[in-house]
């Protein structure tokens, strides 16, 4: 079983941080790396919506710009009724580093489930030549 007990924290603490003046929906992640350091990210909104970029990916940009590109775990927080779930394009770009347990968490409650439950088959047939 995953310990997130550090991973949660984290997350709320950056969620804090999100750059959200057009929904007002914050959201915070925390991507715990394989190499025990704990990558953060915020959502970051933009008056275009399509450039918003997610907290998850925010996280493993974080990560891959410090040099890590294996990841144990990733928390998820947002302050809802029901724990969000990372959006499709945060799932391709998770599934591009493997399989790792994502907890998505409220004030209230959490859910546990992985990346490859979230997106199955991300790379069956994408690369296959005809």
């Amino acid at each position: 079983m995953t310990d997130f007990s550090a991973l949660i924290p984290a997350a709320w603490e950056v969620r804090d941080l999100a750059y959200a003046p057009y929904s007002k929906f914050h959201v915070g992640a925390a991507l715990l790396g394989s190499d025990g350091v704990i990558y953060r990210g915020c959502n970051v909104e933009n008056l275009s919506f399509g450039l918003t970029i997610c907290a998850e990916r925010n996280a493993v940009a974080s990560a891959v710009a410090a040099g890590c590109r294996s990841f144990s775990a990733l928390v998820v927080v947002a302050d809802t009724r029901e724990p969000i779930s990372p959006c499709g394009a945060c799932r391709q770009v998770m599934a591009e580093f493997g399989d790792f347990p994502v907890l998505m968490v409220t004030k209230e409650i959490s859910e546990e489930t992985s990346i490859r439950a979230l997106l199955p088959r991300a790379r069956t047939g994408i690369l296959d030549s005809a």
